[in-house]
């Protein structure tokens, strides 16, 4: 039973890192679709395959989520709290999809993880969750917010001499480095939940007798996100990409690079599970901004930031009922 129980938990996992990419696509090839610095297909995939290299290069984000979150019990019951958790991320992801908001697929794992917990009468680990994903959560929108915003003035400065035309052509060039980074980020941040989350199963089940993501985990996560990438998520591209704000070949750079820079310092400093979608979309505010105020849609962004904040708790009630759903179903 935990076997096959196991191989079910990985296929549902790679199936939400799936969602994960296609979902979460818009944060690494929105602004250059947009500002049409690259063409979508050379966009998404040039994001799929820097996405697979950053998830191949660390698991500190991985060793968060999966092991500094919740606590569960080994075996079976194990198995459907994770499960679970999974079953109320991917049916969070698909919701917000299909409405076109982007919403945290980190937070609805993250979320998804501590109502299963809740629903078992598992143990939330309150104060990881309270240092390493709400206190994070808040600040990284507000420092994406500014750094996008003295990133383009910086650029407005420096660049202030040279005629728009000249300006929109050498940044349209410089935001295939700017997407590239973008795309490796996310790999460095969001293919690492998956990879925690099928550790967690494997620790779970025996499989493995201390927490430590193996190859074929890191291989497997690093291509399901590559894929879902691949496949896009175009209603968040949209939203991103041109609703928020209208967006430049400089102002696109500028949200891209600082979103990016956020990311890499939260995966490789401080391993915390910083959510990409909540970075690029300030950076993308903060960016516009530099314009006028008024060039950003704030209802929309208002829209967005409830979404953000519904996302934990949405995923987490989700969670809680596949978990009774799938309990009372197996009869543990």
């Amino acid at each position: 039973m935990s076997t096959l129980g196991l191989v079910i938990l990985i296929a549902v996992a790679l199936g939400f890192d799936f969602t994960n990419g296609f979902h979460d696509a818009s944060n690494a090839v929105a602004t250059s679709i947009t500002t049409r610095a690259l063409r979508p297909v050379a966009a998404l995939s040039m994001a799929a395959g820097f996405n697979v290299v950053g998830a191949l290069v660390s698991t500190k984000v991985a060793q968060t989520v999966g092991d500094g979150i919740i606590t569960t019990p080994n075996g079976n019951s194990g198995l459907v709290v994770v499960f679970a958790a999974l079953l109320g991320a991917i049916a969070w992801n698909l919701v917000t999809w299909r409405v076109g908001l982007p919403s945290s697929s980190t937070h609805a794992l993250i979320g998804g993880l501590v109502g299963a917990a809740i629903a078992s009468a598992g143990t939330v680990k309150w104060h990881g969750l309270t240092d390493k994903v709400v206190i994070p959560m808040a600040a990284s929108p507000i420092i994406g917010l500014t750094l996008g915003y003295v990133t383009m003035l910086a650029i407005l400065w420096a660049f202030r001499a040279v005629r728009p035309s000249r300006v929109n052509d050498r940044f349209r060039f410089a935001q295939r480095l700017s997407t590239a980074a973008m795309a490796y980020s996310h790999g460095t941040q969001d293919a690492q939940k998956t990879m925690g989350v099928i550790t967690l199963a494997l620790v779970i089940t025996g499989h493995l007798h201390r927490f430590h993501v193996p190859l074929w985990v890191i291989f497997a996560a690093a291509a399901a996100m590559g894929l879902g990438t691949f496949a896009g998520g175009w209603r968040i591209i949209r939203t991103v990409g041109s609703r928020i704000t209208p967006l430049d070949p400089p102002r696109g750079f500028a949200a891209e690079t600082s979103a990016a820079t956020i990311l890499l310092v939260s995966a490789y400093a401080f391993a915390l599970p910083v959510s990409s979608t909540h970075v690029v979309t300030s950076s993308v505010m903060g960016a516009g901004a530099t314009r006028r105020l008024s060039s950003v849609r704030w209802g929309l962004a208002r829209e967005v930031v409830l979404a953000w904040i519904l996302t934990i708790p949405g995923s987490a009630a989700s969670a809680a009922l596949a978990y009774l759903v799938v309990h009372s179903a197996l009869h543990l």
